[in-house]
């Protein structure tokens, strides 16, 4: 019960924190990110979703480290990284914007599919009042890294022009986490569902 009311009270009710205003320069380079993959730019796509990447992994260890986790970063920071990731999957699945390496469109609608599940699983339990938060799994984790190198190494191999076919294993491994993550997150909703 204590540990409880300590994380309710580490979460700051206040939007100005600098893990924030990251996750905001997060959103503002994903139009960015779209433009470049848009105009035939991979240099430019690859190092602003470094730089994306790079705003994720400090608005995370900054709240960590300095304390300031919010209710707004609680919610911001997840919209962020699927606004990039789906932009990404969705452009990069184009071999007219994703040349000469496309991720295979399996990869995108499977993706696509998971987030469109769980986000309407979450939607049902909060109007259920039967779950609030949804922290992330370890599986989940694991699901989102291998979507994010995906990304990352379409992005590298096209910024050199270099094709590359032996990535189709690193394609087999998203599907893979991307639906273990999925049932097990579905898995947790029904129980809360069925939860008193």
């Amino acid at each position: 019960m204590g540990n409880s009311n300590h994380r309710v009270y580490e979460l700051k009710s206040t939007f100005a924190t600098l893990p924030n205003y990251l996750t905001l320069l997060r959103i503002i380079l994903v139009p960015f990110f779209v433009a470049f993959l848009l105009k035939h730019k991979p240099v430019e796509a690859f190092l602003v979703f470094l730089l994306a990447g790079l705003t994720d992994l400090l608005d995370g260890l900054i709240a960590r480290l300095w304390h300031q986790r919010s209710i707004a970063g609680l919610w911001l920071d997840p919209l962020a990284d699927k606004l990039l990731l789906f932009s990404s999957f969705f452009l990069l699945s184009f071999p007219d914007y994703a040349f000469p390496n496309s991720i295979p469109w399996r990869v995108f609608w499977v993706v696509l599919i998971r987030d469109l599940l769980i986000s309407a699983g979450a939607g049902i339990l909060i109007l259920l009042k039967k779950k609030k938060n949804f922290p992330p799994t370890l599986i989940g984790k694991t699901s989102t890294v291998c979507q994010v190198l995906t990304v990352i190494f379409v992005l590298f191999f096209n910024f050199i022009n270099q094709p590359v076919s032996q990535l189709s294993w690193l394609y087999d491994l998203t599907i893979m986490a991307t639906i273990i993550s999925g049932l097990q997150y579905i898995w947790i909703g029904f129980r809360a569902l069925i939860s008193n």
